[in-house]
């Protein structure tokens, strides 16, 4: 009777011990969920957490190793393609000026000009100049065109990624590059001084890529940029330069893109 008593209060001891445990993992398990679910709680606070230092590091890495500011002095070449490519002779170098902000290791925006020298020479009469006389029965030809080009830009690039590239690619710095222009043409008559010179501007956009190679890490920089521009030349549609007569040497428009090949000193700081 006695081992009956003591074998009962043993077990009705375990199953109270049992039923405590429960309850306390029952309580662990909702006040854990009252945790999560309390209105001054944030249940992404690692997460923002993660992205805020990931952004320090990222900046303090930029300030340490990053350009912030360059200066662009260029040379180059400008070519035309389609009419205006047929009636230019062009006349190098290009000139070239420009500052870059750099925002990030990756995005920089830059404003500048280039000016470029091209020239025509009309041997025989055209529409736009019909004058005829005795010295010039057929009408007399405009003869050497001097061309003023001036542009004036704003640019975005992109550098590409190239951590896990070559050490050749890496040390060129590769970029993207897209601008947009405003191209102001001046075309003067050289052999027909009484002519008015012909001005006017176009809006243009451009598109192309770059390579900047390091002479001196973060000071100074050789770069190479190729661009392709499609401008709304004021003369672009033009028919003054169609020949006057039959057979005649003339253009019926002077339509046409530009490409551009540039070389730069880079001065950073």
């Amino acid at each position: 009777m006695k081992k009956i008593l003591i074998f009962s209060l043993f077990a009705a001891f375990t199953i109270f011990s049992g039923h405590v445990r429960a309850q306390e993992a029952a309580n662990d398990i909702f006040s854990a969920d009252d945790d999560d679910l309390n209105v001054g709680g944030d249940i992404f606070n690692d997460f923002n957490e993660d992205i805020e230092d990931a952004k320090l590091v990222e900046d303090e890495r930029f300030y340490r190793y990053g350009r912030f500011f360059s200066f662009n002095v260029s040379l180059g070449l400008t070519t035309f393609d389609g009419n205006r490519g047929l009636a230019y002779e062009n006349q190098p170098p290009t000139y070239g000026m420009s500052f870059t902000f750099f925002k990030d290791f990756q995005s920089a925006l830059g404003l500048g000009f280039e000016y470029s020298k091209h020239s025509m020479f009309l041997k025989d009469a055209v529409l736009g100049f019909p004058d005829i006389s005795t010295e010039c029965p057929t009408g007399c030809a405009p003869g050497f065109v001097d061309v003023s080009m001036l542009r004036i830009f704003f640019s975005y690039r992109y550098y590409i990624d190239t951590a896990n590239l070559g050490t050749a690619i890496t040390y060129s710095n590769p970029y993207f590059i897209s601008r947009i222009e405003y191209w102001y043409t001046t075309n003067k008559y050289e052999d027909q001084t009484e002519l008015p010179k012909d001005s006017g501007g176009g809006l243009g956009a451009a598109v192309g890529f770059g390579l900047e190679f390091p002479i001196e890490i973060k000071e100074s920089y050789i770069g190479l940029e190729f661009l392709f521009h499609s401008v709304a030349f004021h003369d672009k549609n033009t028919q003054k330069y169609a020949p006057l007569n039959a057979g005649g040497y003339g253009f019926e428009n002077l339509g046409g893109n530009a490409y551009s090949s540039m070389v730069s000193y880079i001065f950073n700081w």
